[in-house]
């Protein structure tokens, strides 16, 4: 056996051993692939779910948007119609107030002169 037989065995068993190592390797990247794979697939999974949770919470709080919106509606209607009433209220207050009032003054004047007539005339005539 001369140096190139023995060269090319070690080339070819290096060689052999190189790929042993290089298909023990592709198996061991390829589980890794399939790890990763089942975690995205898993993850996705959950995905959809939380996906499909976020959907629904956000019907449910456009819903109770607008149901709260529709009572804010109908208070402001509510507080609308009480200012209203209270105004008209106020009015017939007023004007009952200045229809009493007017009289009335008219009525306690005319007394106060009656008064005054009545003792002005005691005092005269017990003079």
């Amino acid at each position: 056996m001369n140096l190139i037989d023995i060269l090319t065995a070690i080339l070819l068993i290096t060689a052999s051993v190189l790929c042993i190592a290089l298909i023990f390797y592709i198996g061991k990247i390829t589980n890794t692939i399939k790890a990763m794979q089942e975690t995205l697939t898993h993850l996705s999974a959950k995905t959809d779910s939380l996906f499909s949770n976020i959907s629904e919470l956000s019907e449910k709080v456009t819903g109770f948007t607008d149901e709260l919106s529709d009572q804010l509606e109908i208070s402001r209607n509510i507080l609308g119609s009480v200012k209203d009433r209270v105004g008209t209220i106020l009015e017939l207050e007023e004007k009952v107030r200045l229809g009493i009032e007017v009289p009335l003054l008219s009525i306690v004047n005319n007394f106060k002169a009656i008064s005054n007539g009545v003792s002005t005339f005691f005092n005269y005539f017990k003079k």
